[in-house]
């Protein structure tokens, strides 16, 4: 039986003003799996990312509990949810918040290198992610070099650097050409199918969610 990576529990998140109360999620339950591949579709605005971000332990919910690993997150103190989140989960973004005067190889290598990882070990592992993600030759290319597409390669490559449980990834195809977004979700099937990788990806693209199980975002409330 697959072991549950996250869950989320009875989710709620409002934004309060002044003025008014604006309930965003309302009473989420999601529960993602081993080598799930799962997909959460609605318009701009449904609170695709808001939830995301939840999940992943960069914000907090209004009510409910998060659990990643096993562990509840939710009510964690930040430099401890930082230090589960860093072990565990992997981002992509739809902006990919690479660092322009780094190449890609040391892009990848970053997060390792912050964590005071032996250099030469992590280098290896760093270039052996480039390969596999089809960007071998583009090792030494700075992001500027790179295409769209190209760039969302390397935030793949950085995401799996720490080996984590999840890869949680918001639209990320909202800024890439047909061409490379068929790319980038065909290197997100291979990863899941090669190395059983478990991904959460938030898209308005109802087409992108043919790949694995939909569900979808609605006044506050997720649809099967």
């Amino acid at each position: 039986m697959s072991e549950t990576v996250l869950r989320g529990e009875n989710i709620h998140k409002v934004y309060r003003t002044q003025a008014e109360e604006l309930w965003v999620l309302t009473g989420i339950d999601l529960e993602v799996k081993e080598k799930d591949m799962l997909f959460v579709t609605g318009p701009s605005g449904s609170g695709k990312s808001t939830l995301l971000h939840i999940l992943g332990g960069l914000d907090r919910p209004t009510r409910g509990r998060v659990f990643l690993d096993s562990v509840e997150i939710s009510s964690h103190p930040r430099n401890r949810i930082d230090a589960l989140r860093n072990r565990n989960v992997g981002f992509v973004f739809q902006f990919h918040y690479l660092l322009s005067e780094f190449n890609c190889l040391e892009n990848v290598a970053m997060p390792m290198l912050i964590s005071r990882k032996p250099r030469r070990a992590v280098f290896e592992k760093s270039m052996e992610l480039l390969v596999e993600v089809g960007l071998q030759d583009r090792v030494y290319h700075k992001p500027e070099e790179l295409s769209g597409g190209e760039r969302q390669k390397v935030q793949v490559a950085r995401a799996l650097i720490n080996n984590p449980k999840i890869v949680l990834a918001d639209e990320p195809t909202g800024n890439l050409d047909r061409k490379s977004s068929d790319s980038f979700v065909q290197l997100m099937l291979s990863l899941n199918e090669r190395r059983g990788m478990t991904f959460l990806l938030v898209t308005h693209n109802e087409e992108l969610a043919r790949f694995g199980v939909k569900y979808r975002l609605v006044n506050g409330k997720l649809e099967v």
